[in-house]
């Protein structure tokens, strides 16, 4: 790994707005809280129950996201200043540390680290080619990641040990790094579309009500088309296999828009905990999902 330029804290960089960076951090912070809020959510930990997991719960994953909050401020910074790819790895490597050390060793934010601090990286330099009226400054965050990051995430250092890595490996799947390298498409064609189209629907019919359900619908749409490394390393091709037929049959019956979706929700969620499935990626695509729902032209809030 090269040498990478010291950021110490997104307060401390040169020529960053310090408040817009800010609001990048809380809002991935809050598209983490918003997945982890989200239930029926087959395998996963949530606010009713902790999914497939022995090792964490709800009250670690909020710890977890407020200890890599003020690293997602420092990935913004970085990209409002055009950092290459090893400057947001070592912040990266950094945030990691810190989630470890609020869980005590337990990883419940690594794949949301990489792929959430990417796009807070983008859109720090957004902002700034906005201001600078780059010919960029159009491209969504995650097309914007793929352009300036791109070969750079494929080329770069991989972790042995993690189970995305070896599952990746063992089953040639392409994971979240090929995911990032071209632009997060799965967030893109699959989440965003998903929870934007059931939030119009359910708004419709029940407005103070429709986050929630478009948000299960988004997951259940994430894991039926997610080659998902966590589900490989848990139960092999017959896992992934197995949890994408339930997620597609959940949708096919009708998604959230069919009567008594939770309860139907809930037992693909008990189906999955008793294969002791997770689909880690698309929790993390979730979270993604909501994070460019919030901060794409026209949903900034």
């Amino acid at each position: 790994m090269s040498a990478a330029p010291r950021i110490a804290s997104a307060n401390s960089s040169a020529g960053t707005d310090v408040a817009h960076t800010d609001r990048i951090a809380k809002c991935a912070e809050r598209s983490l809280l918003a997945e982890l809020g989200t239930w029926p959510k087959p395998g996963l930990v949530s606010d009713i129950d902790n999914g497939s997991h022995t090792d964490m719960d709800a009250t670690l994953f909020r710890r977890s996201a407020a200890a890599i909050r003020p690293y997602f401020r420092d990935l913004a910074a970085a990209g409002a200043e055009d950092a290459e790819m090893s400057t947001l790895r070592a912040i990266g490597i950094r945030a990691e540390h810190a989630m470890l050390m609020a869980t005590r060793g337990v990883n419940t934010h690594r794949g949301a680290i990489f792929g959430l601090g990417l796009l807070c990286a983008a859109a720090g330099l957004r902002a700034v080619r906005s201001a600078q009226r780059h010919e960029n400054a159009n491209l969504t965050l995650g097309r914007l990641v793929a352009w300036r990051w791109g070969r750079d995430i494929v080329n770069g250092p991989r972790l042995a040990d993690s189970h995305g890595e070896l599952a990746a490996r063992r089953y040639g799947a392409g994971g979240a790094r090929r995911e990032a390298a071209h632009g997060f498409p799965s967030v893109y064609r699959v989440g965003l579309p998903a929870l934007t189209a059931t939030l119009q629907l359910k708004s419709a019919l029940q407005p103070a009500s429709a986050e929630a359900p478009a948000r299960v619908q988004a997951c259940f749409a994430l894991i039926a088309v997610l080659e998902d490394t966590n589900l490989l390393h848990r139960g092999g091709n017959d896992g992934l296999n197995f949890a994408r037929r339930a997620a597609q049959r959940f949708l096919d019956d009708g998604g959230v828009c069919q009567p008594h979706w939770r309860a139907r929700a809930a037992a693909v969620h008990r189906a999955f905990v008793a294969r002791r499935l997770s689909p880690g990626g698309a929790a993390d695509a979730l979270a993604m999902s909501l994070f460019v729902a919030a901060l794409e032209p026209g949903g900034e809030r």
